[in-house]
């Protein structure tokens, strides 16, 4: 069985996370669903953030050069995003203050479509849906 990806970026975001990655070591993202600024994505040195059992592993984001960034968002937040597959993407503009881009002038933020019903069979076979 072939276990779609539940999350996937954008080149220009994976350009973004290997220059974020020359200077801060290993990352990870984390989506809380707060309000604001606190729904989008965040990108934090591994192990600044800490998970837990509130929240959610949707997978990891290939860099393109063996590196992979992973991927979590709070369970109350992917209980409304559970049927979509979300796509890491950056823009310019001013993000939220404790994600390491935000000094760059971008902001990471999420594109998001439907699971398709194959999709969703097969993420319901594996047990992840």
């Amino acid at each position: 069985m072939n276990v779609p990806d539940r999350v996937d970026l954008t080149d220009s975001a994976a350009a973004m996370l290997r220059q974020l990655r020359v200077r801060h070591g290993e990352l990870m993202f984390h989506q809380s669903g707060g309000c604001c600024d606190g729904s989008s994505p965040m990108c934090f040195a591994q192990g600044d953030f800490l998970t837990g059992d509130a929240d959610a592993y949707l997978g990891d984001l290939s860099l393109g050069d063996g590196a992979v960034v992973p991927f979590w968002m709070s369970k109350a937040q992917y209980e409304y995003w559970k049927h979509t597959h979300l796509t890491v993407d950056v823009v310019t503009g001013r993000g939220a203050g404790f994600s390491l881009e935000a000094p760059e002038g971008v902001r990471f933020l999420i594109r998001s479509r439907l699971l398709t019903d194959d999709e969703v069979v097969d993420l319901r076979a594996a047990g992840v849906l």
